[in-house]
């Protein structure tokens, strides 16, 4: 579950939603009814206590970018957007080394085998699928020269 959907989770579980899906009430006046002025009341808490339950889950490189707003609505927006270019630029990262990485013996091959796995595992999460023969591929790619021999006979094989 990803930030923005667990802080809809919370907020509704302490009752505090409303404010995600209905716009600010107007103000309250003396001719206003009791239903209207209870409404704006419980709409005007579930806004404050949104903002600050936001605030302060908020990780603090993301928070430093954000404007300020009165709205625990557009603030969830601001994330959500902020989130979605934060996702891109990660993806892209993580799949540009995934295909240039090398094998450099410091590490056992194993290990090698395993970080690129994760970094997989990662793109997955953020929504880009890695098919398993490209992964393969670019794992048989990161290999040094004295692989070659292992690449022709893994690249001369019927089975993969």
């Amino acid at each position: 579950m990803d930030w923005c959907e667990q802080i809809k989770f919370h907020l509704g579980v302490l009752d505090l939603d409303v404010v995600l899906y209905s716009e600010k009430p107007t103000a309250i006046t003396e001719a206003s009814s009791d239903e209207e002025k209870s409404y704006y009341k419980h709409w005007d808490r579930s806004n404050r206590l949104g903002l600050m339950f936001m605030r302060m889950n908020i990780v603090g490189n993301i928070k430093t970018t954000l404007p300020k707003t009165e709205s625990a609505k557009e603030l969830l927006k601001l994330v959500e957007e902020s989130s979605q270019t934060a996702d891109k630029f990660f993806t892209r990262t993580l799949m540009g080394t995934l295909t240039t990485m090398k094998f450099v013996g410091s590490r056992t091959m194993n290990e090698h085998v395993i970080e690129m796995t994760n970094i997989e595992a990662r793109l997955k999460s953020l929504g880009m699928e890695v098919e398993q023969n490209f992964l393969v591929q670019f794992i048989i790619n990161s290999l040094s020269s004295e692989y070659d021999p292992f690449q022709m006979n893994y690249n001369t094989m019927k089975d993969k």
